[in-house]
């Protein structure tokens, strides 16, 4: 792995900090119902995502993930005003409007969504990782879940094929606590979800998700034993989400006085920390970084507004078609 070095906090700073911003813009336009739908934000969650790009190599690897899946594209190297042109349903997004919040898709920077099926996207993953093993590829696949999709019957059978074929995927559960507004205490009679992996004898372990020191540190070492052919791994990241599920969840399961102790240990405010403790920054440095990642929010917005929609055709041709389809007589009107 890449040392962690002074720049790579300055880094870490900047890219969790705009990925804050970003979603709290989405969150001020979804109010304005600029962004229709669905909403599904990363509030606290940063420290998961940029532990796991500072381990991967991110000219190969692959990342696939849930609905809360914004932010991943933009660190992967996708332009971000693309990416709130599509959740304003614009043509200039990067699915051409049609995906919106819940599908955002990166084919250029190896992002594969974006699915709004609970646990939907586990065996995409390791189907992903199949098709580099097949064609001779080192490349290693990230496969994204919450907690509440750990409770799918995909993710058994998706581990056991997965460790069966010795594919190189790492498995990636970030639970952020209470799945859709359930507690993990509530579904299940355990709670330590990383001991799923133990019964298919895949390296398994949980991981402080809300330090991205750590995380780059367990990624790297899954990263590295699926590259080098040893397999899958499955990580239990804890992390913690500031927001609500969606935009429309009233967070009755919760108190705000258990969101204010997680903000104690928000992974902005340690890398800041951090940055300002090594003297690898100065106060007035980091306003500069702020103002920064203040303008390119505000950029994003503007490119999403003065967007156009997409033609209407553009969803027709989005939809397949077979002309001799048997049984059918395309001349009945």
């Amino acid at each position: 792995m890449q040392k962690i070095t002074k720049e790579v906090y300055l880094k870490w700073y900047e890219d969790m900090l705009f990925w804050r911003k970003f979603e709290d813009k989405l969150a001020a336009v979804y109010i304005q119902q600029k962004v229709r739908g669905f909403l599904h934000l990363y509030n606290g969650q940063e420290a998961v995502l940029a532990g796991a790009l500072h381990a991967m190599d991110l000219t190969k690897d692959k990342m696939i993930t849930a609905y809360r899946n914004h932010v991943q594209p933009i660190g992967m190297g996708e332009d971000p005003r693309r990416v709130m042109a599509e959740l304003y349903g614009k043509a200039t997004g990067t699915s051409q409007g049609l995906g919106g919040s819940m599908h955002i898709f990166s084919k250029e920077f190896r992002f594969y969504g974006g699915h709004g099926i609970v646990g939907g996207q586990i065996p995409l993953g390791a189907g992903i990782a199949f098709g580099d093993k097949y064609h001779g590829s080192d490349a290693v696949t990230i496969c994204c879940f919450g907690d509440g999709a750990a409770r799918q019957g995909s993710l058994h059978e998706t581990f056991n094929l997965a460790m069966l074929w010795n594919l190189p995927v790492v498995f990636v559960c970030e639970n952020n606590g209470y799945a859709m507004g359930t507690s993990v205490e509530r579904t299940a009679n355990h709670t330590e979800i990383w001991k799923l992996g133990l019964g298919y004898d895949m390296p398994s372990g949980p991981v402080d998700g809300m330090n991205p020191i750590k995380v780059a540190e367990a990624f790297d070492e899954a990263i590295q034993r699926a590259r080098n052919g040893g397999g899958p791994s499955f990580l239990e990241v804890k992390t913690y989400r500031y927001r609500g599920h969606s935009m429309s969840d009233a967070q009755h399961y919760r108190t705000k006085d258990e969101v204010a102790e997680y903000k104690k240990i928000d992974p902005i405010t340690q890398v800041k920390d951090i940055i300002l403790e090594n003297e690898y920054a100065s106060e007035a440095d980091l306003k500069v970084i702020d103002k920064r990642v203040k303008a390119l929010v505000n950029e994003c917005e503007k490119f999403a507004d003065e967007s156009p929609y997409p033609d209407k055709n553009v969803m027709y041709d989005a939809v397949y078609e077979q002309e001799d389809y048997p049984f059918i007589d395309h001349k009945i009107k």
